[in-house]
């Protein structure tokens, strides 16, 4: 997958992207990350990228001439991926990004985002974008941070990233809920002992065990996702029989 950032600082990247799964997957051309600077696109000798909001106000607006030309200068490069390629504006007027956004984006072959600064784009700059998406409702200081989020979870999707192939489909809102509990060595630590059933060998039971902990702990943690989680009639009723146990250590403290 090739991605495309936009950005009037791409040196903010190379820190999460210069270490673990990410560079990992860039060194094996499982992603392919390049970055465009739209201050490079303006024509003024002090090279604005921004300025004043008309009708007056605090702030400063990012123009539309500089980021129009970079994206189209983006998008005329890599024009052989048009029929597989996302355009996105990091905003959080935008739908909150989750789990089946990462699994949709990844089917993608190219993703663009742009990522704005200071006060927020001149609306106009809108168009470009096929769609907007947001973190959260809150306001970071420009786009980058939530293009780093979004690029880590979509590129969990991508076979051959992760180093096991079963790694992603049990992440925590992978099918709607929360992972289920994980442990390793010691069996006992201060008091707080592995459960019997992940010792036995028994790897139908342990299924089993794993998918009612996971339930368990979104009821705990996330009831919420279980207004849409795909539920068989005897999770549905497990639920009402145990919502209130879990081996979850989480839950004691």
């Amino acid at each position: 997958m090739r991605i495309d950032m936009v950005t009037l600082f791409p040196n903010m990247f190379s820190g999460p992207f210069g270490d673990s799964i990410i560079k990992r997957a860039v060194d094996r051309g499982l992603l392919d990350i390049h970055y465009t600077n739209f201050r490079d696109y303006t024509e003024d000798k002090h090279h604005h990228v921004d300025d004043t909001p008309f009708g007056g106000g605090s702030g400063m607006v990012l123009m539309p001439e500089p980021l129009y030309k970079a994206v189209r200068d983006v998008l005329s490069k890599t024009e052989a991926l048009a029929a597989k390629r996302r355009v996105i504006i990091m905003d959080p007027s935008g739908p909150v990004f989750n789990q089946a956004k990462a699994r949709e984006l990844a089917a993608y072959e190219q993703l663009v985002f742009i990522c704005g600064h200071y006060e927020g784009f001149d609306a106009r700059i809108y168009p470009l974008a096929d769609e907007a998406i947001s973190l959260g409702d809150f306001v970071l200081t420009g786009g980058e941070l939530p293009a780093m989020v979004i690029t880590d979870a979509v590129a969990r999707m991508i076979p051959g990233v992760l180093g096991s192939v079963d790694s992603a489909p049990t992440d925590s809102f992978y099918d709607g809920l929360l992972e289920h509990p994980q442990y390793t060595r010691p069996r006992d630590f201060e008091g707080m002992e592995v459960p019997e059933v992940l010792l036995s060998g028994n790897h139908a039971k342990i299924r089993e065990w794993r998918r009612r902990q996971s339930l368990l702990v979104t009821k705990k943690y996330r009831p919420d996702l279980l207004e849409h989680a795909e539920l068989t009639e005897e999770e549905i009723d497990y639920l009402k029989q145990h919502g209130r146990k879990t081996e979850d250590h989480r839950a004691d403290s």
